[in-house]
């Protein structure tokens, strides 16, 4: 385990629109304000989207994933971070429950979500950290790497 520590900046409130998409809009914000890392929820409705729900076999690199697309509109509840690639762009990371009716998936909605009516997403700056995504070659993702991290 590695850890990292900083201190909590600013609180900045999204209101989305009908149509808006979620992952740009975010990341939008945050390149506007400066922000290169931060904590995001995100409460409302969501349509159009397809969520990775996991990877088709566990140990296989680079990875395959199984993916659930939906273009109905569906409630979405959701955490998630921020963090500055290797080209110091901001990049979200978000894992929410989608769910209609009975059905619910629970994934990340990385292949693309807009927004249905509303969403209203709060955003928590954090500052002081070096920490980066990097793409990671034998996953093919960008993962969240430590700089000035301290180890357990």
């Amino acid at each position: 385990m590695e850890y990292e520590t900083g201190q909590t900046g600013r609180v900045i409130v999204l209101r989305l629109s009908d149509g808006d998409p979620v992952y740009k809009s975010v990341e939008d914000v945050a390149r506007n304000e400066g922000i290169s890392a931060a904590t995001v929820w995100i409460v409302g409705g969501i349509k159009n989207g397809g969520v990775v729900v996991g990877p088709k076999v566990e140990n296989v690199f680079p990875l395959q994933t199984l993916e659930r697309a939906f273009s109905d509109a569906r409630e979405i509840v959701g955490f998630g971070t921020v963090f500055a690639n290797e080209y110091n762009e901001p990049k979200l990371h978000l894992h929410a429950a989608i769910g209609k009716g009975g059905e619910v998936i629970v994934g990340c909605p990385r292949i693309g979500a807009d927004c249905w009516l509303i969403n209203e997403i709060v955003m928590l700056e954090i500052t002081g950290l070096s920490a980066r995504r990097k793409k990671d070659a034998a996953s093919g993702l960008e993962l969240l790497t430590l700089g000035t991290e301290k180890k357990f």
